[in-house]
């Protein structure tokens, strides 16, 4: 042993060649019982936790292996080590159970769910999620069922005349790319009709631009109309006419544009085409003509717009129709259909004139008219025509019970007046009453109205004529 080293002042125990030597005082023993128990003479310690310690400068100092430093290599602990990082810690699990990879959470804890349940989770109720908002997809309309729809709904229209209820009707339906059938069909549908239903469907045209349709899609329209302008005219003679006043007037209500009439009045000269305009361009791409039926169409438009205030007289295009008439106008027409018919003797050319005129709420002026002039004529001839006449539309229901009666009515109450000019008019009425009454032109409660004059008998000569009272 060196002399440098220092032993416990109490023991020392080590062990040379495979024995164990001890000394005690300074002096060794060789002997057995001399020899000390090793358990005895090991020195009792109290063990002691270490300390973490916080890294110190040297620590900081020290080099960097990938970024990351070697005194704190060697004292990481496990990455996935549960365990607490501190010395402090209740020893309880992460997150009470509910924490790690592939945990769905605490026991108990689907019963406090709250809200929406995914729709995929097999225990989804759609009835227990509260109440939803459905939003209602019509699928596109097949071309069979764009007919069947839009047709009633113009029809209709032509009853009642409101463009809101029909702009409504329509926003409902999914047409896709088939928008423009909707001024296709409406003004199919009015080149057999009248000029009120005409005016009634440009009015139409105009409310539903800008909401519905755009002007591509007007324009789209009329080039499928000019299309199939001659299948139109087979029905009705006059379409070029009308499809052209149609057109006129999309112009002057800025439905269409004016090129939209000038292209094609020059297509076989023009170089321009229409916006949309399918026909103009292969007019031009092949040197052709316009169809006569197109062409007169154009050509009327063409009129209408380069005529001086065109754009205002566009407004009446179609006349003032139907009840918008003056009085005096229809009163003026109404007489001069019985002289007409008078003359000719033609049922059905009275029938058709009246019947133009558009006023069914006004026919018993004809019935007035009709009566008066049988007063005023006092031929039995004239009498036999006026009521042919009145039989003929009564059949037809062209003439209502209703207006029949309140014609009469008039002629009933008017009497005091007529008497002025035509002295025996109550026997010329009672007379005509009765033969219309046969014929089933009036009823028994109208000839029961009949104005009839007492008669008056004379006294003898000698009284000077003069009639007794």
């Amino acid at each position: 042993m060196a002399s440098g080293d220092v032993l416990s002042p109490e023991v020392e125990v080590f062990q040379q060649n495979g024995e164990v030597e001890g000394e005690v005082d300074g002096n060794f023993s060789d002997s057995p019982a001399a020899s000390p128990n090793l358990n005895d003479l090991r020195p009792k310690l109290k063990a002691k936790r270490r300390a973490k310690r916080s890294p110190s400068k040297e620590d900081q100092q020290l080099p960097l292996t990938n970024g990351v430093n070697v005194s704190q290599l060697s004292r990481s602990k496990p990455r996935y080590d549960r365990k607490s990082r501190t010395s402090y810690g209740r020893g309880l699990p992460k997150k009470g159970g509910a924490g790690g990879k592939g945990v769905w959470g605490k026991p108990g804890c689907e019963l406090d769910i709250d809200g929406v349940i995914d729709e995929k989770d097999p225990n989804y109720d759609s009835d227990a999620q509260g109440n939803y908002e459905l939003e209602t997809i019509a699928p596109e309309l097949t071309p069979e069922e764009v007919e069947k729809t839009i047709k009633p709904v113009i029809q209709e229209y032509f009853e009642h005349g409101d463009t809101n209820e029909v702009a409504v009707t329509l926003g409902e339906l999914n047409l896709g790319h088939k928008k423009h059938e909707i001024a296709t069909h409406a003004v199919s549908m009015a080149l057999d009709k009248h000029d009120s239903h005409r005016e009634m469907t440009s009015r139409l045209i105009s409310d539903l631009y800008g909401n519905i349709l755009n002007q591509q899609e007007m324009a789209t329209a009329f080039d499928s109309i000019l299309d199939d302008l001659a299948d139109l005219t087979l029905d009705t003679p006059d379409a070029p006419h009308v499809v052209g006043s149609f057109i006129a007037r999309a112009v002057a209500d800025d439905v269409l544009p004016p090129k939209y009439v000038t292209d094609y009045k020059g297509s076989g000269e023009s170089t321009q085409t229409s916006e949309g305009s399918r026909l103009s361009e292969q007019m031009i791409n092949t040197d052709a003509t316009l169809p006569q039926g197109v062409q007169a169409a154009l050509d009327r438009a063409h009129v209408l717009l380069s005529m001086k205030h065109g754009m205002v007289r566009l407004d009446n295009v179609w006349g003032v129709g139907g009840g918008q008439r003056p009085v005096k106008y229809l009163i003026k027409k109404m007489n001069m259909l019985l002289r007409e018919y008078l003359s000719s003797r033609d049922i059905q050319e009275a029938t058709r004139c009246l019947v133009e005129l558009e006023v069914p709420h006004f026919h018993h002026e004809l019935v007035y008219e009709a009566v008066v002039t049988v007063l005023e004529a006092g031929s039995e001839q004239v009498g036999t025509a006026i009521l042919m006449l009145l039989k003929s539309l009564a059949d037809a229901i062209i003439l209502t019970v209703d207006q029949m009666d309140r014609g009469f009515d008039r002629v009933f109450e008017s009497m005091p007046d007529i008497v002025l000019d035509v002295p025996n008019a109550h026997t010329i009425l009672e007379r005509f009453s009765e033969e219309c009454f046969k014929q089933g032109v009036i009823n028994s409660r109208t000839k029961a109205k009949v104005p009839i004059r007492a008669r008056k008998r004379f006294v003898s000569e000698g009284d000077g004529g003069r009639i007794k009272e």
